[in-house]
C-alpha cells in the first residue's frame, strides 16, 4: 500500500497512476476527496494529526506528501503539516517522497540544478528550504529515507499556477491578459502528470534517497509563446497580452490574499527560469509528455487546486 496526502491535480494523478498499475492507494485529504477507483481508498483526516496519520499509514511502503496549504497561509500551516508527515514516516518506516518546488533556491542566473544550495530570498522559499532541511537531517540520522521531487510552474487539467490563473483561463475566454512578469523570458513548465510520474519513479529508485530531483519540463516556452500555442490549440482568438505593473499587482493584492503573495515571487518571472532535469531523465527514465497533448487537455478543464 502507498499513502498519498493531498488530492490536488498532482496528488490525484499520482494516485491514479499507482492504482492503474495495480497498487493499493490510500488517499488522505480533509474532506475525503479524490479520484474514484477500486484501488483508491479515500479517507477524510487532518494530516496535522500525527497519531491519526500514523494509524492510517502503518504498513505503507511509501508516504507521498502532495499536500499544500492555502498559498497565503504557508508560513503558519506548512511547518506543522510537514512535521506531522515526517514524524509519520519515521514512526511507520515508510519511505518519504516530498513534492517540492524551486522556491528554496532563491534567484538563480542560468539553469537551476539540484545540486545548488538552498538560498531562499522569500518567506515561502524559507518555508520550503526548512522543510527539506528537516527531512534531509532525519534521513542523514538514519530515521527515514527521504527524497524530494521539485517542479516548476504547473500546466495541465486542474493545474494551479500563475499561468493557469492569470493567462490560460483568459486566453481560452478570448479576454485580454495582464501578466506580472517578462512575457518573453524562457520558462520551464511542469505538466502535472509528468510530476506524478517523477514522484513514482523516484520512490522506486534506489539512488533517490537523500537527494532531490527536478521534473523534466514539458516546455521552455515564454508566456507569450505558450499563450499563442494554447489559443491555437483551442481555436481561441490570438492572445492580447501586456505586462502587469507591480503597482497593479499590489492593488489587486489589497483585496485578494493569494495575489498579495505574488510580489515577493516576481524574481521567478522577470527573468529566464530554466530547470536542468537531466538527472531525472537519465536515472529515472522520465521524458515529458508532448506539449500538444497538455494544451489539448487544458482546453477541456479549468484550473483547480494546488498540485
Amino acid at each position: 500500500m502507498h499513502v498519498i496526502i493531498g488530492a490536488g491535480a498532482t496528488g490525484s494523478a499520482t494516485a491514479r497512476l499507482l492504482a492503474d498499475s495495480g497498487e493499493q492507494v490510500r488517499l488522505i485529504t480533509r474532506r475525503g476527496s479524490g479520484p474514484v477507483h477500486p484501488r483508491i481508498d479515500r479517507v477524510a483526516a487532518d494530516a496535522t494529526d500525527t497519531a491519526r496519520l500514523v494509524g492510517l499509514a502503518t504498513g505503507a511502503g511509501v508516504l507521498f506528501n502532495c499536500a499544500m496549504p492555502p498559498y497565503d497561509r504557508w508560513p503558519a500551516e506548512f511547518p506543522p503539516l510537514a512535521a506531522a508527515l515526517l514524524t509519520t514516516a519515521e514512526r511507520t518506516g515508510a519511505d518519504y517522497v516530498m513534492l517540492g518546488n524551486t522556491y528554496g533556491y532563491g534567484a538563480v542566473d542560468g539553469p537551476v540544478t539540484e545540486g545548488l544550495p538552498m538560498a531562499p530570498t522569500s518567506e515561502k522559499g524559507r518555508v520550503r528550504a526548512q522543510m527539506w532541511h528537516d527531512a534531509r537531517a532525519a534521513h542523514e540520522a538514519g530515521r527515514v529515507r527521504v527524497t524530494e521531487v521539485r517542479a516548476n510552474d504547473y500546466l495541465g487539467a486542474g493545474a494551479y499556477s500563475p499561468f493557469t490563473l492569470m493567462v490560460g483561463a483568459q486566453v481560452l475566454a478570448g479576454a485580454p491578459v495582464a501578466y506580472p512578469g517578462d512575457l518573453d523570458a524562457p520558462h520551464s513548465w511542469s505538466y502535472t502528470v509528468d510530476v506524478a510520474r517523477t514522484l513514482i519513479a523516484a520512490a522506486r529508485h534506489d539512488a533517490s534517497w537523500g537527494r532531490a530531483w527536478h521534473v523534466p519540463s514539458v516546455s521552455e516556452a515564454s508566456v507569450r509563446e505558450l499563450a499563442a500555442r494554447l489559443a491555437e490549440a483551442s481555436g481561441a482568438p490570438a492572445p492580447q497580452l501586456r505586462r502587469m505593473t507591480v503597482h497593479e499587482l499590489q492593488d489587486i493584492g489589497r483585496t485578494d490574499p493569494v495575489m498579495a503573495e505574488f510580489p515577493e515571487m516576481l524574481y521567478l518571472y522577470d527573468r529566464p527560469n530554466i530547470l536542468d532535469a537531466s538527472s531525472a531523465t537519465q536515472a529515472l527514465g522520465i521524458t515529458p509528455a508532448p506539449l500538444e497533448e497538455v494544451l489539448a487537455e487544458m482546453t477541456l478543464r479549468t484550473p483547480g487546486s494546488p498540485g
